[in-house]
C-alpha cells in the first residue's frame, strides 16, 4: 500500500527528498502473546532508507492500538463515545451506571485500554438498549436525578424505536455496512427486493415482518416508523451505531442474497426502485381498487411475493447478478 509522494528531509542523503508511505508488518509481545501489527513507514525515493517524518510515531501508536484492540475484542475509544452520545451521558455518570469506579471511563476515553470483563459490558452497552436501561435502574441511587433522567429517557426511546425483529436488524445492518448512503425509501425496497430473491433462491422467507401496499411502493410498517423522521434524506444517527456487529449473524445465504441485491437494486435511487415495484405483481395486486394517490395499508401477502420472485427467477436466475440486471432492464424498458 503506497501514500501519495511528500518530501521531507532524509538523514542518510542529507537533503529533503521526495518519500512514499508503505505498509509494513511487525511482531510485538504484550503479556507473553505475540502479535503481527501492520504500520507506515516513510521510504526514502532516493536511497530507499527509512525516514523519520513528524506525525508518524503517533498515527502508529493509534494503529497498532487500534489492532490490538481488534484483536482481542476490546471496545474502541470511539464506541465508548458513540455510547456517550446515543444516551446523552457524561464519562463519570456512565461509569457509575455500569457499575465501575467514577474515573474509569475517562480513563478509557484517554487510552488505556479496557479489561476484557469491563469491555464487554460497555459493548452490550451499545448494541443493547435493553441492557443499558436496565444498568441505569440498577445503579440509579449513584447517579446525579438529572443524568439519570436524560439517559433513561434516551434508552427508552432507543428501546421502543427498534420494534422489528432480531433478523430484520441483522439484514438492515448489512445493507448500512455495504452501501454508503441509504434513504428510508431505498431501504423499504431493497428489503422487498431481498426478501422476494431469498424466497425465490431458497423456498422460505428471510424474515417475517409484512409489507404493505402503500402509495410509493411495498412498505415494511416497523422499519418506517424506525427511520421516519429522515424522510427523504441518508440514514445517519448516532443511536444506529447499535446495528454495528448484528450483521455477523447472518447466515452465507442470507449474505449471499443481500450481496446480490445491494450490487444490483442498490446501484438505482429510491424512486427507481419504487418504479420498478409498482411495475410488479405483488404491489398492484393488493392496490387492486386504490387510485394512484389514495393511501392503502392492505397487506402484500408473503405468498404472492414468493411466486412473483419464483417464476421470474425461472426466466431470468436471480442467483446470478447479471441475471437481477437484466431482470431490472426489463422491469425499467
Amino acid at each position: 500500500m503506497t501514500d501519495k509522494e511528500r518530501t521531507d528531509f532524509c538523514t542518510s542523503c542529507r537533503k529533503d527528498t521526495e518519500y512514499t508511505l508503505q505498509k509494513r508488518n511487525i511482531t510485538k509481545t504484550i503479556k507473553n502473546k505475540e502479535y503481527i501489527f501492520s504500520i507506515t513507514v516513510a521510504i526514502c525515493d532516493v536511497c530507499g532508507e527509512e525516514m523519520s517524518i513528524p506525525g508518524l510515531i503517533d498515527r502508529n501508536i493509534q494503529e497498532v492500538d487500534d489492532q490490538y484492540r481488534a484483536y482481542e475484542g476490546i471496545v474502541s475509544i470511539d464506541d465508548i463515545e458513540k455510547l456517550m452520545k446515543i444516551y446523552k451521558i457524561g464519562k463519570g455518570p456512565l461509569s457509575l451506571a455500569l457499575g465501575f469506579g467514577e474515573v474509569t471511563v475517562a480513563r478509557y476515553l484517554s487510552g488505556q485500554i479496557p479489561s476484557k470483563e469491563y469491555s464487554d459490558i460497555l459493548r452490550t452497552a451499545l448494541t443493547s438498549p435493553s441492557f443499558m436501561k436496565g444498568k441505569l435502574q440498577e445503579n440509579k441511587d449513584k447517579i446525579a436525578p438529572a443524568a439519570y433522567n436524560k439517559a433513561i429517557e434516551a434508552a427508552t426511546q432507543i428501546e421502543n424505536l427498534f420494534s422489528v425483529s432480531d433478523k430484520t436488524l441483522r439484514v438492515i445492518s448489512y445493507v448500512f455496512e455495504k452501501l454508503e448512503e441509504v434513504t428510508p425509501l431505498m431501504l423499504q425496497k431493497l428489503l422487498y427486493f431481498i426478501q422476494g430473491v431469498f424466497c425465490a433462491l431458497y423456498k422460505r422467507p428471510m424474515f417475517y415482518e409484512n409489507c404493505q401496499a402503500w402509495v410509493h411502493g411495498p412498505v415494511y410498517p416497523e422499519v418506517y416508523d424506525m427511520f421516519r423522521d429522515f424522510k427523504y434524506n441518508p440514514i445517519e444517527d448516532a443511536r444506529f451505531a447499535i446495528f454495528e456487529g448484528t450483521e455477523d449473524e447472518l447466515t452465507e445465504d442470507e449474505r449471499r442474497v443481500i450481496d446480490l441485491v445491494v450490487n444490483t437494486f442498490g446501484e438505482y435511487s429510491g424512486k427507481m426502485l419504487e418504479r420498478i415495484t409498482h411495475k410488479e405483481l405483488p404491489w398492484r395486486s393488493a392496490r387492486k381498487g386504490y387510485g394512484n394517490n389514495i393511501p392503502s395499508r392492505e397487506p402484500i401477502l408473503m405468498e404472492d411475493i414468493a411466486v412473483y420472485f419464483t417464476e421470474k427467477h425461472k426466466e431470468y436466475n436471480f442467483s446470478s447478478e447479471l441475471g437481477l440486471r437484466n431482470y431490472i432492464r426489463s422491469i425499467l424498458q
